[in-house]
């Protein structure tokens, strides 16, 4: 979200930012950004003067229950305004591998054409475009669901290019120790990763380096993982971080051992980007690499990622190589100069051009219509219950 406010902005945009959530200690400072900011109501018409007062000409939803909340009173209150939906990731495909893994310990299993997938889907066509984090993501929706290309734009996590002089500026080999992760524990795949990790991987890794440690960070993590805390053993449950750079840089390796999920891993991208090598799942790993160049550090199997990552804690050889394959990668994939142009271009011919493209694809609006006849009757009754 952040990435797409410095986006915006570069471009000229004015920017109001509107969330439910309430604001809280790690609340990013919007107005030191010169960004407004408004706390919304669910199920509420003072949206609508809100929204009306403001009469923006583009509205961005932070994926599809904010679009399924708030769309169809942006249609009504400012109908040429140009709808776009971050999807962040696809929500449908994430759960279905999620209940797959559970059920059958293969996500490969998932059953992807859920009640969510209609939901999410609909949400896809009702939006004028639908930004999406993941190439595999953007097969999915044009070769399974038929999902017009036009109405769908490839955004992934962006970073700055990493020159030379920053990779040399990386901690070296010498001055790093032991593994490292981090993810928000209130996102389930992060939860499951440091399960596995405990109970398959970590074992393995400790048997052949009895002196290593495991520094897991991340935010809300429940009960039963900081149980999970040992010193003895070198699994150490550290909580939130102030700075992912920091920490990423003082350890050797990042582990990502995820097993269900979808987009694309903001832990991976930051490993590359701030030099330190990473072992993945394919889970883990999809839409992240070249994996003809990333197969080797790329394990499902425990023992095998377990032997990796220990190859490449104990090998300077392997372990640089490994540093200048992430940032190669990085530089070649999520190169924000690669893609910041291009993108604002192609929202400033669509809201050039929103009235054509919503009759190139009146499927959307057939959708919008309906949308307005089930929803807006469903947030009206629970006004109404709520007075």
């Amino acid at each position: 979200m952040m990435q797409l406010v410095e986006l915006f902005q570069k471009a000229g945009y004015s920017i109001s930012f509107a969330s439910t959530a309430s604001i809280s200690e790690k609340s990013v400072p919007l107005h030191h950004l010169e960004i407004s900011s408004e706390i919304l109501k669910l199920n509420d018409p003072s949206f609508d003067e809100f929204i009306s007062k403001l009469n923006p000409s583009i509205v961005l939803f932070d994926r599809y229950i904010t679009e399924e909340q708030f769309g169809w009173r942006v249609t009504e209150n400012c109908p040429n305004a140009l709808k776009i939906l971050d999807t962040e990731d696809l929500h449908f495909l994430r759960k279905a591998r999620e209940e797959a893994f559970k059920k059958t310990g293969d996500a490969a299993n998932a059953d992807i054409y859920s009640e969510t997938a209609k939901r999410e889907l609909a949400s896809i066509l009702r939006c004028d475009c639908s930004l999406i984090i993941s190439e595999f993501e953007m097969q999915l929706l044009i070769k399974t669901f038929k999902i017009s290309e036009e109405s769908l734009w490839y955004l992934p996590l962006l970073v700055d290019e990493i020159l030379e002089e920053k990779r040399m500026d990386f901690p070296p080999f010498e001055n790093r120790n032991g593994f490292m992760t981090i993810g928000n524990f209130l996102h389930a795949p992060n939860v499951d990763a440091v399960l596995y990790l405990k109970q398959s991987i970590w074992p393995l890794i400790k048997k052949e380096l009895p002196t290593a440690t495991l520094s897991i960070y991340g935010n809300y993590a429940p009960q039963h993982i900081k149980e999970l805390h040992n010193e003895k053993e070198g699994f150490l449950i550290k909580g939130w971080a102030e700075s992912v750079e920091t920490v990423m840089q003082k350890a050797k390796v990042c582990l990502a051992p995820l097993r269900f999920g979808a987009g694309i891993k903001g832990k991976i991208l930051d490993a590359m980007q701030y030099g330190t090598p990473v072992v993945a799942t394919s889970m883990g790993a999809e839409g992240m690499f070249d994996l003809e160049t990333f197969s080797v550090f790329i394990e499902d199997d425990a023992v095998a990622f377990a032997t990796t990552a220990v190859h490449l804690h104990d090998e300077k050889n392997n372990w640089l190589l490994a540093q200048q394959a992430g940032v190669d990668n990085c530089n070649a994939r999520f190169q924000k100069s690669h893609f910041s142009e291009a993108f604002i271009e192609y929202i400033k011919q669509l809201s050039e051009n929103v009235d054509a493209h919503r009759k190139a694809h009146f499927t959307g609006q057939i959708i919008q219509q309906q949308q307005l006849s089930a929803t807006k009757y469903m947030s009206k009754w629970i006004e109404e219950k709520n007075k």
